[in-house]
């Protein structure tokens, strides 16, 4: 048999269309887009909207042909009917997941952060857990409750309005992705990868672990059409290497280069350092970066899979590049050359 995942998905149907509609320039919620991003993770065997479908008499011939279950909540007082979709659809969430085991994965499609409390509790109980949601309207709590939270106005399949882009933005509070953070954002995780793992950091792994990081980590948004297009980009520009096949086919080992970029920032560091010392022998630890900077500006230890600059001095030392030891007097580690033979 084969291990595909078996997936429900359960729609909070009011909150896709009328998040699409108000800020997705006035377009309607299409599943299709969802459907396709669904297809990739699994075989989905629920499929479950609910709404006052007087509301959506449109929408409701485009769910049925594409098989969901509608559940209908019938119209009542503004907030109670809503509160009502929503314990209906905790409910059956929470009955198929003790009734199904097969069922391995849920997907809330719902930007509220009203279902939180329902996603810590599938994953108690050893589900994973997808969500979806219109990225402006969707709450901040409920994406890094998930295993992974996909934004639809990011799918493939979606066309959003070009009237939607005219629309004043507020200024970004997190820079701008760019393939540099990426590079040091996946150096690291192999970097950590390998630490804790006696086993190989397969292609798989190392998404998982991604996503684990960061549920909305999507390599899309970095440009790239596959993950696995993605790994070969940063192979070839030696932030990784990948190695075989791995144990499945299309599964490679993922592997931080052991020569090149890492002998060459020690070597850099072992100059600086040299530069540095003067008559005194030693250079404080403290500012050093910035001095490896002026020499190289691209510089990034980070890139290199370290998570700070002290670890990765300390992983020159272990290199015999440098020697790296604590100062009372100073405050501060002392670095001094080491001859290279």
């Amino acid at each position: 048999m084969d291990h595909e995942e078996r997936i429900a998905m359960f729609l909070d149907y009011e909150n896709l269309a009328i998040s699409a509609r108000d800020h997705l320039g006035g377009m309607s919620f299409e599943l299709k887009p969802v459907a396709d991003a669904l297809a990739e993770r699994g075989r989905v065997v629920v499929r479950r909207a609910y709404a006052d479908w007087s509301y959506f008499d449109e929408d409701r011939r485009m769910l049925t042909r594409s098989h969901v279950e509608l559940i209908d909540i019938p119209q009542r007082m503004g907030a109670s009917r809503k509160n009502a979709a929503d314990i209906k659809m905790v409910v059956d969430a929470l009955e198929v997941a003790f009734e199904r085991s097969y069922i391995s994965t849920f997907v809330l499609c719902t930007g509220d952060s009203d279902f939180t409390p329902l996603v810590h509790k599938l994953r108690e109980l050893n589900k994973r857990v997808i969500g979806v949601g219109v990225e402006r309207s969707t709450s901040k709590l409920l994406p890094p409750a998930c295993d992974e939270f996909l934004y639809y106005d990011r799918l493939e399949g979606v066309e959003i309005p070009a009237v939607v882009v005219q629309e004043p933005q507020p200024a970004p509070s997190e820079p701008v992705r760019d393939v540099e953070t990426l590079s040091a954002l996946v150096a690291q995780t192999v970097a950590g990868l390998q630490r804790s793992s006696s086993g190989t950091v397969t292609a798989s792994t190392l998404k998982r672990t991604l996503l684990r990081k960061d549920p909305t980590f999507n390599e899309a948004d970095y440009g790239f059409r596959a993950f696995g297009e993605m790994l070969r980009y940063l192979a070839g520009h030696n932030v990784v290497e990948l190695i075989g096949g791995g144990s499945a086919k299309g599964d490679p080992e993922v592997a931080l280069p052991e020569h090149g970029d890492r002998e060459a920032a020690f070597a850099l560091l072992r100059g600086v350092v040299s530069d540095l010392a003067g008559s005194t022998g030693a250079a404080a630890l403290s500012g050093l970066k910035n001095q490896v900077r002026k020499v190289a500006p691209d510089f990034s230890e980070k890139k290199l899979g370290y998570r700070s600059f002290l670890q990765f001095c300390k992983a020159a030392a272990t290199s015999n590049a440098v020697d790296l030891k604590w100062s009372p007097e100073a405050d501060d580690y002392l670095l001094t050359p080491k001859t290279q033979n």
